[in-house]
C-alpha cells in the first residue's frame, strides 16, 4: 500500500514526534510536583535514561506512548499499513530496549514505574495519577499503569 502523503510531508510529520516534554510526560510531572514530589529529568547515568527519576524514593519512571512502545492490547498501538517490515523491526527494537532498560534498573535495585499514554486520558487520568503517587509511597518494586 502506498503512503497517503508525500515523503517530504511524512518526514516532517515524523520529525515532529518529541523524545521528551511530551503532553503525557508533562501531565505526570505536573501532578507529581503538585503532590510535593521532587524529581530529575532524563538522568543519563541510569540505564534507559528514565523520563523521571525520584531519587528520594529510589524510583525511575518511564512515560510510554502506546504507539511507539507497543502497549499490548491497546487500541492506540496500531501498525502503519505501508513499509510494514520497517515498522515491525522498529517497534520490536523499541520493546526490546524498554525491557532491557527495566531489567538493568531492577538489577541496580531501582524501583521502576511505567505509565502508559492511554492511562492518562480523561476518563481514567485521575485514577492513574493517584495510583502512581500511592505506588511511590509504597515499597513495591514495579508498577505498570494501566496494567
Amino acid at each position: 500500500m502506498t503512503d497517503s502523503v508525500s515523503p517530504e510531508i511524512r518526514a516532517k510529520m515524523m520529525r515532529a514526534n518529541r523524545r521528551r516534554d511530551t503532553k503525557p510526560e508533562l501531565l505526570v510531572r505536573r501532578h507529581l510536583h503538585a503532590a510535593g514530589l521532587r524529581f530529575r529529568l532524563d538522568v543519563g547515568k541510569l540505564p534507559g535514561r528514565p523520563d523521571i527519576v525520584l531519587s528520594r524514593h529510589h524510583a525511575a519512571l518511564f512515560v510510554h506512548g502506546c504507539y511507539w512502545h507497543r502497549h499490548e492490547g491497546c487500541r492506540f498501538a496500531t501498525t502503519p499499513k505501508s513499509n510494514i517490515n520497517f515498522w515491525t523491526t522498529k517497534f520490536s527494537g523499541n520493546v526490546a530496549r524498554d525491557q532491557k532498560s527495566v531489567a538493568a534498573l531492577r538489577s541496580l535495585e531501582w524501583r521502576v514505574g511505567i505509565v502508559w499514554e492511554c492511562g492518562l486520558r480523561k476518563p481514567v487520568q485521575a485514577d492513574t495519577l493517584a495510583e502512581l503517587v500511592n505506588w511511590l509511597h509504597s515499597p513495591l518494586p514495579f508498577i505498570e499503569l494501566p496494567p
